[in-house]
């Protein structure tokens, strides 16, 4: 039975089924979600030890009319009636993945080999699809983990932590994300252009060649202009003389 089917105490229903019911091991297997053989532990008091037995008529779970008519007919199959107020749907959280004791030394060379083939991988991917860490991630890929020597490369199916088809779905989704994560950045203007699609540079403009400037010469020293020997003005007396005679 599907498991939103099954009574909210399987074992507990079980138990009371057995104690109080004609039913087969069977029909009260398939009722709870159980296994014949667990069924016929709990009749033989070998299984579910000290659980008190449940009533699934006063829960609501099963009709008296209902356990009376699979009682007189084997083959008859127990269905768990609608219940009377709508319960909100749960959403239970996803556990991570166990890996036995005996793998769990094989985990650094699936992620060795995971960093070398698959480098679209994000962290969250290989932890999600090998169960590992993010810090073993991390050393692994700086080669600062304790046994990096020892470390090969093996595929994640061959040591038995993954199946082909979760490889293979983990491969196709990081593949889409790498390829919306291109689209965005191309989209945001962050990527370059292909050499074919970018505009050509402008020419430089074009000026006119400006003349070269003449050398300088150092000016030439003025010449000196020549001493007239000044006239005697008529009428003036030359000066005399120490001796008096005023003659020059």
């Amino acid at each position: 039975m599907a498991a939103e089917q099954r009574p909210l105490m399987p074992k507990a229903t079980a138990v009371w089924l057995v104690d109080n019911t004609s039913l087969s091991f069977e029909q009260i297997a398939d009722f709870c979600g159980l296994h014949p053989l667990e069924v016929k532990g709990i009749a033989d008091e070998d299984v579910a030890k000290g659980i008190k037995g449940l009533d699934p008529v006063s829960s609501g779970q099963l009709s008296r009319e209902q356990i009376e008519d699979a009682e007189k007919n084997p083959k008859l199959r127990l269905k768990l009636a609608p219940p009377k107020h709508k319960m909100p749907a749960v959403r239970q959280k996803k556990a991570p993945r166990y890996t036995p004791v005996s793998k769990r030394q094989d985990k650094p060379d699936a992620v060795y080999w995971l960093l070398r083939n698959h480098p679209e991988f994000a962290d969250a991917d290989i932890i999600k699809l090998i169960g590992t860490t993010k810090a073993t991630i991390q050393k692994i890929r700086e080669r600062s983990h304790w046994n990096a020597t020892n470390i090969k490369a093996v595929d994640p199916v061959t040591l038995g932590l993954c199946s082909q088809l979760e490889l293979d779905l983990a491969v196709s989704r990081a593949a889409v994300k790498k390829e919306r994560a291109t689209k965005r950045a191309a989209k945001a203007g962050t990527t370059l252009k292909p050499v074919q699609d970018a505009p050509a540079a402008a020419p430089p403009p074009q000026t006119e060649p400006q003349p070269e400037p003449l050398a300088e010469t150092p000016p030439e020293p003025a010449a000196a202009a020549p001493v007239e020997p000044q006239a005697e003005m008529p009428g003036e007396a030359p000066e005399p003389h120490e001796d008096g005679t005023g003659e020059s």
